[in-house]
């Protein structure tokens, strides 16, 4: 949604302070869908520097991930650095508009980030585009894995265990799990994907998965389906990321990345935790 610049301060506050409170209940980072989720607990390593180095344009890119689901708190986040952030990532007015979506959305915490000395800017339609001049760097996907409980670690470990004997470079692997999940073996999205690598009950089925939430079955399932989608998108990882996300289906009728904000996101995130450029095929 667009908010256009407007002199009239106190009327623009108010009005945010009036969608925050004829929303019943506002939306926590605990509801929302695993892959949001996921990029907002990324996005947070990020700005705070557990596992990575502390980086405020990595976490905006981070957290615009989850925005572009539709997560309130990716939107928060977003506005809550442009307020508040490094002074030179601070942009009060365009900080006031990613609130007020938040707000819009369900969010009743950005209210207390509204700067009510300026106007709102336009809201861009992709948050996407701040990422435009940021010094992001690399994502440094070791260190960002020895920070995680030591749960999780094993998870990784699994991963790596059994993306080896499916013929699948071991970061790929784990960056899918990490954008799935965040390595999180009781992930349930909206649409019932289930468990680490996020498997719908379809795709369990074809893949001979009877537990998703045991994380080795789980993994197993995922790692095969990557090994058929491997063989199917004769390795262009670009290809098979936006068909983990999509549909091999989806692909093929778009003859390549489908043009939805969110696979593209994926595709992006996915390729970027393994350190792989768009191209990169193996």
């Amino acid at each position: 949604m667009r908010f256009a610049a407007c002199r009239l301060r106190p009327l623009l506050f108010a009005f945010a302070v009036l969608l925050a409170a004829s929303t019943a209940r506002g939306q926590t980072p605990e509801l929302e869908a695993p892959r949001a989720l996921a990029a907002l607990e990324q996005g947070l390593a990020a700005e705070m520097g557990v596992g990575l180095r502390r980086n405020s344009q990595l976490a905006i890119r981070l957290y615009c991930d989850a925005a572009i689901t539709g997560s309130a708190e990716g939107y928060f986040r977003i506005g809550r650095i442009l307020a508040s952030g490094p002074p030179h990532l601070r942009n009060p007015a365009l900080a006031n508009a990613y609130l007020a979506q938040a707000v819009q959305l369900g969010h009743h915490g950005a209210i207390a980030y509204f700067d009510e000395s300026v106007p709102f800017a336009p809201l861009e339609d992709d948050c996407r585009k701040l990422e435009t001049g940021l010094a992001i760097g690399t994502f440094d996907l070791d260190g960002y894995l020895a920070a995680l409980s030591p749960a999780k670690r094993r998870i990784a470990e699994l991963i790596r265990r059994h993306a080896a004997r499916n013929g699948i470079e071991e970061r790929i692997a784990l960056a899918i799990a990490l954008a799935e999940s965040n390595l999180n073996p009781d992930a349930v999205s909206p649409k019932n994907a289930q468990g680490v690598m996020q498997l719908i009950p379809d795709t369990q089925a074809r893949f001979g998965v009877t537990r998703p939430f045991d994380p080795e079955s789980n993994i197993r399932g995922g790692l095969a389906y990557l090994k058929w989608l491997k063989g199917r998108f004769d390795g262009d990882w670009s290809l098979i990321a936006a068909a983990y996300n999509a549909g091999e289906g989806a692909v093929e009728r778009h003859g390549g990345i489908p043009p939805y904000r969110e696979t593209e996101s994926y595709v992006q995130r996915v390729l970027f935790f393994a350190g792989f450029s768009a191209k990169k095929s193996i």
